[in-house]
């Protein structure tokens, strides 16, 4: 499937005249559309084969503040997943609707990330890991699991070798907001193909049509 994926996305690329971003600070960028100015467009690139638009996996704040500006296009395939039947073209403004209406959906659960850390105490800690003048290597291994790399664990240690009390129950407080962000997250929400009802089917001049689109969209 996702070498399938990728051949649509590259199809995509190619009938409309989007280049595969390069280098550094592009990852979440599948394509970029640079204008006659210089100015360089992002594109998130969809693709479906009943009309409803698969996303993310797990989708949360970062995607939110990722998809707010950028430009989609989503084509249709014929159910076997080879042919290009038509594409449609969402500018941000377009979007906006369906990404406010997931941000207003997980926002209590995030919210409930900020306030619920610092109602730990020491007495948590000590329920949890037990109770210790210093803490180890493992015993942080043993709350935050693989979530921080070796390297960030031992710039955390406040003594020699090890943690105090205080700063473990810092790390609790980190692995509480971590874990409580993570389940707020949605699981692959799809765009319903009734959103897309009544847009304009891309079928011809593909490159040159959504370049139009899309200088109608920053003019508004």
């Amino acid at each position: 499937m996702a070498i399938q994926d990728d051949a649509r996305e590259n199809e995509q690329r190619e009938l409309f005249g989007l280049l595969k971003p390069k280098g550094e600070g592009r990852s979440g960028v599948d394509a970029i559309m640079i204008l006659k100015n210089k100015i360089e467009i992002p594109f998130e690139l969809k693709t479906t084969t009943n009309g409803s638009v698969t996303t993310v996996r797990d989708f949360g704040f970062d995607h939110i503040q990722k998809w707010k500006h950028k430009h989609w296009l989503i084509s249709k395939y014929s159910s076997d997943g080879n042919n290009m039947e038509y594409s449609l073209y969402a500018s941000p403004q377009e979007m906006a609707k369906w990404i406010k209406e997931k941000e207003k959906y997980i926002t209590p659960d995030f919210e409930i990330a900020k306030i619920a850390p610092d109602k730990l105490t020491a007495k948590d800690l000590y329920s949890i890991i037990g109770k210790k003048n210093i803490y180890t290597l493992a015993d942080a291994k043993k709350l935050n699991k693989k979530q921080y790399k070796i390297s960030h664990y031992k710039e955390l240690m406040d003594i020699k070798d090890g943690y105090t009390a205080n700063r473990m129950l810092k790390i609790l407080k980190q692995r509480c907001k971590y874990l409580i962000e993570r389940g707020s997250t949605l699981n692959n929400p799809h765009i319903p193909a009734s959103y897309f009802d009544g847009w304009e089917r891309i079928t011809k001049n593909h490159a040159k049509r959504l370049n139009e689109l899309v200088f109608q969209s920053l003019s508004v």
